[in-house]
Order: C-alpha cells, then structure tokens, then sequence
C-alpha cells in the first residue's frame, strides 16, 4: 500500500503524452484566404499589371518606340490633314508618357480644353482585334504595351479603345477592364464599320481574313478614307496569296492595294518578332477617286467556305 502511494505521488512519473489536434483539422486564415477565388484574382491582375508596366519600361527606352512613334506620326498627320483637321496641335499631343490609371489617362496632363489632338474636335477611336494571352505570351504583352502607350500619346481615352480576341481568359479580360478599355463581348469577324467616326484599327499579326472582313464593312471612299489600319503588310500578305486565292475569298485586300499608303514599322532585333512584318495603312482619297463605280458596287460578303488556313475564329466557334 506504501509503495503504491509513494508511486502515485513520485515526480518523476512519465506522464502520459498530450494528444494533439490534427494540423489538417486546424483551420489556417492564410490558406484559407489564398484559396480564395476573388483573392487569387485580384493577385493575378496584380502580377500581369506588373509584367505590363515592366514591358512599358523596356519599350519606352528601346530604339524601336522613338521609330515607330515616327511612322505613326507621319500618318496621323496625313489623316488629319485629309479630314481637315488642325493638324498643329499634333506635336502638342506627343507628350510625355506613362501608364496611368484610367480615369488619369482619360485626360493628358497639361492639356488646354478644346486643344486635344484626337478627343477634340477629331474624336479618333481605336479597335484593336487579335492580340492574344498577353498574361502569359511575352509578344502579346509587348503588342498591348505599344496599344497603351500609343492611347496616351495622341490622347485617346482608354474609354475609347475597344478591344477583342476570342482566346481572351477571364484573367486577360479583367486586367483590360482595369486598365479601362473596353472588352467588346461579341466576336465581330472584323466586321465593324467606322460609322463616320475616324478609327483607328490596331491587328497585329492577325489572319488575311480578318483584314478583308474589314475592308468588306467600310467598301466605300468616304469610309475607307477615316480609316487607319497597324497591322500585317498588305502588301506583303499579296505577296504571299495566289492570285486565284485573293480573287475568290480575299477580293477587297487584294484590289485596295492601288488605293492605299502603307509605311513599314522599323525593324529592331528588340521587338523582332513583336512588330515583324507590320506596317501602317491609310487610304488617301485622291487614291480612293481613281476606283471605278463597278469596284465599290461589288460587295458581297466574304465566304471562306473551301479555304484553308482562313487564320480566322468564327463568330460560332467562339461561343
């Protein structure tokens, strides 16, 4: 009986182990908010904004960026001047740049009421089609980089770009509309027409269709003339199609070669395969009035039925 007091009351008895909660059982706010979808989004967008501004860095101080603000600017002003608008504001359009907020980029710093280059009195727009998963494709990103530097440079508000590509993500989508252009939600084929308004069209590297569709949608001078397409060389893309090919399913980029000025972006080992390949278009009337009544009274809608490697994603296949 001693001897089993003495144990019950001996120190140094081992005591018996304390059974521990389960880790897994044990809930962590932290994983608990990063597996949070709204979380994960937001650091998503946070990551490919990050990857964008980087891109406008290495752009801005590239050889390439001063060229091909160059070229832009010769054609601009062939635009403006052929829609008579003040063309001596454009130098003043030019200023510094940098990739703002929205609502800050709606407006250039420093800029006179009425003395805008493109909101006032020109109302310039900007469709951009087919540039791709720039979160996760380097050139897609470079390609929307120069979209957005080239919006503040000529005073475009953001408001005024619409911009589409059927391989689109959610994330790529999100990250547009908080840069604060507008995602268009239909897939237009390129069948959008300037309705009167001055546009410009940003294409990099897409499908001949695409462009044809396009000439299709505004087939007549008045139209074509307020147009200004940054995209594949037309005149390399002839070059590259049969004559019985551009005849049967490409008949609009094939005749407008006689009707438009095209200047070649520069070509640096930078941006190499960025802009390869990439021209500025635009389509002086007096070119336009040459055109005979029977071409601009031929505008059947183009039919790709039978042509291979169309280089285009159909308004049904992206639904």
């Amino acid at each position: 009986m001693a001897a089993a007091a003495a144990s019950a009351v001996d120190p140094w008895q081992t005591a018996a182990p304390r059974r521990r909660r389960s880790a897994a059982r044990r809930p962590r706010r932290r994983d608990a908010a990063a597996r949070n979808p709204e979380t994960e989004l937001e650091a998503d967008i946070g990551a490919v904004l990050r990857r964008i501004r980087e891109a406008e860095e290495d752009l801005l101080i590239s050889d390439f960026w001063s060229s091909a603000l160059d070229t832009v600017n010769r054609c601009l002003t062939e635009l403006l001047e052929q829609l008579k608008c003040p063309v001596r504001t454009l130098s003043d359009a030019l200023g510094n740049l940098h990739l703002d907020s929205p609502a800050e980029s709606d407006v250039a710093p420093g800029s006179i009421p009425g003395e805008n280059l493109v909101t006032r009195p020109c109302h310039l727009k900007c469709v951009c089609y087919g540039i791709g998963n720039f979160a996760t494709c380097v050139i897609a990103r470079n390609q929307l980089t120069f979209l957005l530097l080239f919006l503040e440079k000529c005073q475009i508000p953001r408001s005024h770009c619409w911009v589409y590509d059927p391989l689109f993500s959610q994330l790529e989508i999100a990250v547009l509309n908080t840069l604060g252009v507008t995602v268009l939600s239909e897939n237009e084929e390129g069948k959008r027409s300037v309705c009167g308004e001055p546009t410009l069209f940003y294409m990099p590297h897409c499908g001949t269709a695409l462009y044809n569709n396009l000439l299709w949608s505004n087939w007549s001078a008045d139209a074509l003339s307020q147009m200004v397409i940054i995209g594949n060389s037309f005149r390399g893309l002839q070059e590259r199609l049969t004559v019985a090919i551009k005849l049967l399913h490409f008949n609009f980029s094939a005749q407008i070669l006689k009707g438009l000025d095209e200047l070649e972006f520069p070509q640096t080992s930078q941006f190499m395969d960025v802009f390869n390949d990439t021209s500025i278009h635009w389509f002086p009337v007096q070119k336009l009035e040459q055109f005979s009544p029977d071409i601009w009274a031929s505008r059947e809608e183009p039919d790709y039925q039978g042509c291979e490697d169309v280089e285009i994603i159909r308004k049904e296949d992206s639904c």
